[in-house]
């Protein structure tokens, strides 16, 4: 389903969001910066597009490691960063990262985590491969809850957004109703912060943006882990 929605996800992203994707990036790499030189990973990166706005805000000093399942939108993401000589692109599965435990100051993913066959699994590496007083961020999609906005945007992404998404990427896995079926399945708010206290994270917290459409949640890997 990703490998042949690759070729228009960047296009898609932007459109359906009205760009407020990118914006919602950048304010995560101003909530958790990088503070300590590094490394980041940023996981379930698609096409990159958190991975690139890190090494911006680092201003291209700080390693950083792209990892994803899908060759065809790495592919897309090894174009955009070919001038980013510190962005590292890896094929890896987040159920069995290929880094040692402790490796890195922040973990990222960015509405990838709901896509992880196990969620579960994909915390746990993530929480391993982040060094001791490292923080994990994960940007999801949510559910927003205003009586009035709510119920106007689960009516543009249960029909419009699918709508206008399959006409663009004439995918045959229906993956844009896969979206908001599978945004109303996953958890999200205290229910996804109580899974990242499950595996161990302190001072986890989490955050809205957009009245809620998505919601940024961060926790800290304790310093005696």
């Amino acid at each position: 389903m990703f490998a042949e929605i690759a070729p228009t996800y960047d296009l898609l992203n932007h459109l359906l969001s009205l760009n407020i994707d990118q914006a919602w990036r950048r304010r995560v790499t101003k909530l958790v910066p990088c503070t300590g030189g590094g490394p980041i990973l940023d996981l379930c990166t698609g096409t990159g597009d958190l991975a690139i706005a890190y090494d911006r805000v680092c201003h291209g000093k700080v390693p950083i490691v792209a990892a994803d399942f899908c060759p065809e939108m790495l592919e897309r993401a090894v174009e955009k960063v070919k001038k980013r000589e510190h962005i590292q692109i890896v094929e890896a599965d987040a159920q069995r990262l290929p880094f040692a435990t402790g490796t890195f100051e922040i973990v990222t993913a960015a509405f990838g985590l709901r896509n992880v066959t196990d969620p579960e699994k994909g915390i746990a590496e993530m929480t391993r491969v982040l060094k001791p007083g490292g923080r994990l961020a994960i940007l999801e999609f949510s559910k927003p809850r205003h009586w009035f906005f709510g119920r106007m945007y689960n009516f543009y992404f249960r029909y419009l957004l699918p709508l206008v998404g399959q006409i663009v990427s004439r995918n045959r896995q229906s993956a844009y109703r896969y979206l908001p079926e599978s945004v109303r399945e996953f958890p999200d708010g205290e229910a996804l912060a109580d899974r990242l206290r499950h595996h161990g994270l302190e001072q986890v917290w989490h955050r809205p943006f957009t009245l809620g459409i998505a919601t940024l949640y961060v926790g800290i890997k304790p310093e005696r882990a």
